[in-house]
Formats: structure tokens, sequence, C-alpha cells
């Protein structure tokens, strides 16, 4: 049956948008593990910050009212293999992350949401310049003290300390396309914006400034590294933040599936009914060899080879798994000798 994120809210499903923040604004505060120390108060902690997010999202709460938590996870009866037209969400296991998004300065927790909480990834300098200065004419951007951090599903707006009289500009989002084979080493990527820089004497200049973005391995598709307030300068506004949203970059063989990849092996009819030893490819120059000498290749074949998938994020040093499905060519025709020797051999 899967999660029941209206039940965990404690709603119905035709719950308002208002509700729902009520709701998560609630059980929020009363299951905060710095405050509820309870058994069982953290899982539920987190639960909370799950079933808000997918159902404060109208994408998201669509998919699940239609087909429920195997949707989200692009199992949508009915569809292929890959799920519901590409889209895939896996909640990322972070309900601090949602605790501070939501709740911003006013939050009665503000202390513990820190610049050295666990979920801000300063970038660091031990890797190798991947594709340097792929060229980034960012429209209205700013500048400003900041630094990078990775927010996952969401944006973190507010810094302590701003002038009240003042206002940000909404967040410049921008899309940043990595390869599976960047995603499984890890990269460095240099991206280059242009923005406004006001000067002492009042007026604006335009300058050039390069942001690094150190991508982990393992990272999902979605997350998002935020540099704050590195958008144009003004006299009487915060400059916007910087957020590059990682993407998967389409890949010639697979297709990622969180830290699982899914490669889809030709073979022909022959092959399926009489048996064969197909060669799978992995993200590395191995190749794996599958034997089917005694079993037959049905279109719903599936075959999972552990741990030859992706970095799991949290735990780089384990792996996803490598999904094989089969894609069988039939013949277009067959003449008339070949389908009296099927009909004879093949079984009803």
């Amino acid at each position: 049956m899967g999660k029941d994120y209206y039940k965990i809210l404690g709603l119905s499903k035709g719950a308002s948008d208002d509700d729902i923040k009520k709701a998560y604004r609630k059980l929020a505060l009363k299951y905060h593990p710095d405050k509820n120390k309870t058994p069982g108060a953290e899982e539920k902690f987190k639960e909370v910050a799950e079933a808000y997010e997918v159902l404060s999202d109208k994408k998201k709460r669509d998919i699940y009212d239609s087909y429920g938590e195997e949707g989200l996870k692009g199992s949508v009866p009915g569809n292929s293999g890959f799920g519901n037209s590409g889209f895939s969400y896996t909640y990322h296991g972070d309900p601090r992350a949602t605790f501070a998004q939501f709740f911003g300065n006013a939050s009665p927790f503000q202390a513990f949401f820190s610049s050295t909480n666990s979920m801000f990834g300063f970038p660091d300098d031990d890797m190798d310049v991947d594709d340097p200065f792929a060229s980034l004419g960012v429209g209205p951007t700013r500048s400003g003290p900041g630094g990078a951090f990775r927010s996952h599903s969401f944006n973190f707006h507010g810094t302590p300390n701003r002038s009240k009289d003042k206002v940000q500009d909404p967040p410049i989002e921008h899309d940043l396309y990595v390869s599976l084979e960047d995603i499984t080493k890890g990269c460095t990527k240099k991206m280059k914006i242009s923005r406004k820089v006001l000067q002492p004497d009042g007026t604006a200049k335009k300058e050039d400034k390069v942001l690094t973005i150190n991508v982990k391995p393992g990272w999902k598709a979605g997350t998002k590294i935020t540099f704050q307030r590195e958008g144009d300068q003004g006299r009487n506004k915060i400059p916007a933040d910087i957020v590059f949203i990682i993407r998967d970059k389409p890949h010639p063989l697979f297709k990622r599936e969180g830290s699982d990849i899914r490669y889809m092996a030709k073979i022909s009819l022959k092959q399926a009914l009489c048996g064969c030893t197909i060669e799978v490819p992995t993200m590395s120059s191995t190749k794996i060899p599958l034997h089917y000498t005694s079993e037959v290749i049905k279109p719903n074949t599936v075959r999972r080879i552990q741990g030859y998938g992706l970095p799991l994020p949290k735990e780089p040093s384990r792996r996803g798994d490598l999904i094989v499905n089969f894609d069988i060519k039939f013949p277009d025709t067959l003449s008339q000798p070949v389908k009296d020797i099927l009909y004879d051999t093949l079984p009803n």
C-alpha cells in the first residue's frame, strides 16, 4: 500500500495547502528531536518532513494522489520499466533541512541550524578540474559574503542580521548537467557568472566571477548547490542567491534510477528462445557476462547485478545495482516453412 502521507499529517485527501502547512508546523515542532526525547520521536519527525515535501509540491501530490508512493518512485502501472515519463522522487532523508527551510530565521531552534550543520557542503579543493569555465551568463545576479552550500531539493532563504528595509531578489536557478561518469567519481565544475557590483561612488559595474562546484560521488539529480548573495548588487536590495541544480546528462547506455543504473540489452528472438551469452557493460571498463543456456528470456525478464551502480550519496564506498532489461527484436515477417516448423515445435 505504501506510506499514507495524509494520515501521517492527520489530514484528509482533500486538504488545502494551508492545512498542510499548519499540520506540518504543529507536528514538526512537536516531534523535533532537540525538543522531544521520547523513543520514536525522531523517526516521526522524519516521516512528517517527507509527507510535507510530497503534499506541498503540486506535481508530487498529483502523482501521489493518482498512483500512491509507487508512482513517486516511477513505478506507475501500465508504463514501461522506466517509470512515469522519467519522473522519479526519493526523499533526501534530511528532515532537519526541511525544518530549516520551512521556519527560516523565525524557527525556535534557529541556533541549531548554523553554518557548521552537516547539511551544508562547503567546496573543497582536492579534486581535478573537469571542464573549466563552462560559460554561464547569469541575468540578474549578485555578490556578497555568502558561500556555497548544498540544499537538496529546495532553497534556503534568509541570513542573520539582514537589514529590515531591504528585500532579497528571488533565487536564480540554473541546471548543471553532469555525466554519470562524473557522478561515479566526483568532479569539479567551474561556472563563470556575470553580475553587477556597486562601486564606492554608488555606480554599478559589470564583473565576471568564477564559482567552483565540487560534485561529490553519488549526488542525486535535483541536488541544489546554493551560492548565497552572488547576484547583482543594489543600494536597496539584498542580492539574489545563485542556485545550481544537478541534472543527469543523457547517457548512451544507462538510465539512472536513484543510485541504480538500468541497461537495456538488445537481443534477437532466436537468442531469447534458444539461449545466449550477453556481455553487459558497466560504469568501468569491465564487462559482465550473463549466461542464458536453459532459461528462456522473456520481455519482462530482469537481472539485477549488485554493487555495479552509482555510489550512495551518504556512503560513497557502497554502490547501487546495475539492472538489466531485455529488448527482444521480433522478425518482421516469417516464411511459411518457418511458420510450419515453429508451429510443430513450439509448445501450445
